[in-house]
């Protein structure tokens, strides 16, 4: 993605092996990209440093995958909620196991403004998720997660909406459906993937420039 959608982007961090990089993007602000590794516990760390550093809008950009028969492979999700069934949010807010947890209303416009601009906006998935621990043996849990109301399972949008509460910071959260989890596992193929991740990250973008 920094490749991709930034002039110049230059490597500012690799601690922990979670590279980041910070260059110009289309509107001409300047933008960073970090990497948070996997799950609650990596992110919570990542997002309290670069909020201790400056950061003061925080938009995670990542892969889910879909528990509707509604989402298909590669397509893309804005989530406004997060249901909560991870430690880390858990612990956090001190709240029990699919207790929503909210992104910012303003970060929140701001992605569906860039969507309904998107040439794709039709396509354009709008639902909670639900942020879990678990990456694989979790099956048992999705018809819970259904019926709760989630479109997608990830891992780490719970945590960064929880921190960026307690902080007084904005976050948001956009999605693409790398797996799709009814029916068996059916996973992205490569090309695809990348695709959708510049398309995710072009949404990113524009969301920001709103």
């Amino acid at each position: 993605m920094a490749q991709r959608l930034l002039d110049e982007p230059k490597m500012l961090n690799h601690n922990r092996g979670l590279w980041g990089y910070t260059g110009t993007a289309a509107d001409g602000a300047l933008l960073s990209i970090q990497s948070t590794g996997m799950g609650g516990p990596s992110a919570a760390i990542v997002t309290h440093e670069l909020i201790e550093i400056g950061a003061r809008r925080l938009l995670r950009v990542g892969t889910c995958g879909g528990l509707r028969r509604d989402l298909r492979l590669g397509q893309l999700v804005i989530t406004g909620e997060a249901l909560s069934d991870d430690g880390t949010s858990q612990a956090l807010a001190g709240h029990g196991r699919l207790a929503q947890v909210s992104a910012t209303p303003e970060l929140l416009r701001s992605l569906r403004e860039a969507a309904r601009r998107s040439p794709a906006h039709d396509d354009i998935a709008d639902g909670p998720v639900v942020s879990t621990d678990l990456f694989y043996d979790a099956a048992d849990r999705h018809p819970g997660w259904v019926s709760a109301g989630a479109l997608a399972v990830e891992m780490e949008a719970a945590t960064i909406f929880t921190i960026a509460a307690r902080k007084g910071v904005e976050a948001g959260c956009a999605l693409l459906v790398s797996d799709t989890l009814y029916d068996g596992f059916q996973r992205i193929d490569e090309h695809d993937l990348h695709e959708a991740e510049l398309a995710l990250g072009q949404l990113a973008v524009a969301a920001f420039a709103v």
